[in-house]
């Protein structure tokens, strides 16, 4: 038995491991995490990396890497590209110096501080359809071979599978639990409907029964906007737009954007932030919006002269925000289950108006970012919602 003939035995064996690891894993960031590390060991390669392609947009992102940067994921790869030009053709492709190339796209080799050399890339195909890329870069010990390449083709196969199941899974179980809850809203639009045709009812039922519909016809469209906001993040259709920016003058947009529910609340909303914090690396849309909807939570379960505040610290390598009012506070059995989707807590649903998918969003937001969400609450004493947001390695602290 030679050498060679014993490396690819154990390679081969290796890829059935990485096949049986990849079949039992449904959650998506740690299957992308996993198959970008398979791509790099079964190729022996210095790093590995995955980009997904959304044919609503037709456009293609970097959407994972065995040496991930916190400013790479969800940056868009141009169609000309390498890559671009793998998912295309669907052929895999083998460059001893990638750098060379004109089709070679610069800008993630120069986030992470890597040259790219050598490269394998190969097509990700599940039933006939092209969804991505995966490629392992620089080649540890000579050249990629036309056995990586192979090896790399079934991977990339597996991989396919593995990411379509992970994203028909979510699918299937948001599609019955949206429709479960659309009933709602609907029948009562139909009895509405129903009772302005009847010639006994009068001008004031019938304005009355308009606002009805107005009002469930609004929450059929929140509802609707939410959850495909949810679809999108639990299926790793969400593209993180990481940049670098400042806290302060975010917080006080969120500020001015709540400050006319506030005072129809007659809740002052306030805002504990040192003005010396570096910049904080997130995609600020994002982080917006799970502030926003934290304190408009705040806003609505509070009572009349309550306030809430937004609080943010700098603590070794964690971004801390945390959203605290004075209001109703949450009973101790409801906790476990806030996060779940379409939950509401028992006795608010008639008073105050809400699609139950918002802190369902927040946490997938956070958990996109590496961040964790915890909650502290007290019936009649007021609520405190924390999350962290992990700060990058080449990111200041605040000393």
């Amino acid at each position: 038995m030679t050498e060679n003939y014993q490396t690819d035995l154990d390679r081969y064996k290796k890829l059935l491991e990485i096949s049986r690891d990849l079949a039992g894993t449904i959650e998506l960031d740690a299957l992308l995490n996993r198959i970008t590390l398979a791509a790099k060991e079964i190729t022996d390669s210095e790093a590995a990396s995955i980009l997904l392609y959304d044919p609503y947009e037709k456009k293609m992102f970097f959407q994972n890497a065995t040496n991930m940067d916190p400013l790479l994921q969800g940056i868009q790869v141009p169609m000309d590209s390498i890559a671009g030009w793998i998912l295309q053709h669907r052929r895999p492709v083998i460059l001893d110096d990638a750098s060379q190339d004109e089709r070679h796209f610069g800008s993630v080799s120069k986030k992470v501080n890597v040259h790219t050399r050598s490269l394998l890339g190969v097509p990700l195909i599940s039933k006939g359809e092209v969804i991505g890329v995966l490629e392992s870069i620089n080649k540890r010990d000579g050249k990629y071979s036309p056995g990586d390449e192979e090896l790399m083709l079934v991977l990339g196969a597996q991989a396919a599978v593995a990411i379509e199941n992970s994203r028909l899974f979510y699918q299937s179980d948001h599609i019955y639990e949206f429709v479960h809850e659309l009933r709602t809203p609907l029948a009562a639009i139909t009895t509405a409907t129903y009772l302005l045709m009847r010639s006994e009812i009068g001008a004031a039922q019938g304005q009355k029964i308009i606002s009805n519909i107005n009002t469930e016809t609004k929450r059929l469209s929140e509802l609707a906007t939410s959850f495909l906001d949810l679809a999108r993040l639990q299926s790793g259709r969400t593209r993180y737009q990481k940049s670098s920016f400042e806290i302060a003058p975010l917080l006080e947009e969120c500020k001015f954007s709540l400050q006319p529910k506030a005072l129809e609340a007659k809740v002052e909303i306030l805002i504990k932030a040192k003005k010396n914090l570096p910049p904080i690396i997130a995609d600020r849309d994002k982080i917006k919006q799970v502030i926003i909807n934290l304190v408009s939570n705040a806003i609505k379960y509070n009572r009349e002269n309550g306030k809430v505040t937004i609080e943010v610290t700098l603590d070794k390598d964690l971004w801390k925000f945390q959203v605290t009012d004075n209001g109703l506070g949450i009973p101790k059995a409801a906790i476990p289950n806030l996060f779940k989707k379409f939950y509401r807590v028992g006795g608010t649903e008639q008073k105050i108006s809400g699609t139950g998918l918002g802190l369902s969003i927040c946490k997938e937001i956070v958990q996109g970012h590496g961040g964790a969400v915890e909650i502290e609450s007290r019936v009649n004493v007021g609520t405190k919602f924390r999350f962290t947001i992990p700060l990058p390695n080449n990111e200041p602290k605040d000393e």
